[in-house]
């Protein structure tokens, strides 16, 4: 490992060089090699996991005040999941540096991508340990923000247009969206709608504008509708 390029990539020196290492240590290359090295990462991935949906979470909620708590748990979801994980590592270009056993180094496709995760995850915990929340929050809002933002900006799936085909393919007919209620002064309104296939209604959404608000509905009427499909095929 050449701790000092490590750093320079990620911005940030570690007073406890110990723990960089550690988080560069998959648990085959620690099985493989107990003499050398006197852990692997996961435990620090553990904590990472938790300190990235702490950071990610304040962050939604500062920059996306008039959102639901429902969108916001989708977004930050998908910002500390396993694929975005991989985009945040593959930014920094710290692959090759990543201590794995002999059978993980012909390991490709989605197990290393897994694995590149973790990493990420395990430099997060890392860095908490090392000096604190604020330096981890630092670290990925100097590295990340522009990733954060363009996920934010847009919905992450068009839950009207999916709601849409799966109406028309299962139902032949589209679904029907009614507000149910609106509150607030007319210029800072909240629209609650309703989504209804055939009369039967399958989900309920709120937001500051109307096609805001159904997609939140659509969203909540797909989960259901997947959520339903998934306990029939178990």
């Amino acid at each position: 490992m050449n701790i000092t390029e490590i750093e320079s990539r990620l911005g940030y020196v570690f007073s406890n060089k110990d723990l960089l290492t550690l988080a560069f240590t998959h648990r085959s290359y620690f099985n493989e090699n107990r003499e050398e090295v006197e852990g692997h990462n996961e435990r620090l991935e553990f904590l990472g996991d938790s300190v990235l949906g702490l950071i990610i979470s304040g962050y939604l909620y500062t920059h996306l005040p008039t959102q639901s708590e429902g969108h916001l748990s989708h977004l930050r979801s998908y910002l500390v999941g396993a694929e975005s994980c991989v985009i945040y590592m593959r930014q920094l270009q710290l692959e090759e540096f990543l201590l794995l056993g002999k059978g993980e180094l012909t390991n490709v496709g989605r197990g290393r991508e897994r694995i590149l995760a973790d990493l990420f995850e395990a430099i997060i915990g890392a860095i908490y340990l090392d000096k604190g929340l604020e330096a981890a929050e630092e670290f990925i809002l100097s590295h990340f923000t522009s990733l954060i933002d363009e996920v934010i900006k847009e919905p992450l799936r068009n839950w009207k247009a999916e709601l849409q085909d799966y109406s028309q393919k299962k139902f032949q007919k589209p679904p029907d969206y009614e507000v149910i209620e609106e509150k607030g002064p007319p210029h800072s309104k909240i629209f609650f709608i309703s989504v209804q296939i055939g009369g039967v209604e399958m989900g309920q959404g709120e937001g500051t504008s109307k096609k805001q608000a159904e997609q939140e509905a659509a969203e909540d009427a797909l989960r259901r509708i997947e959520k339903q499909e998934g306990d029939e095929q178990d």
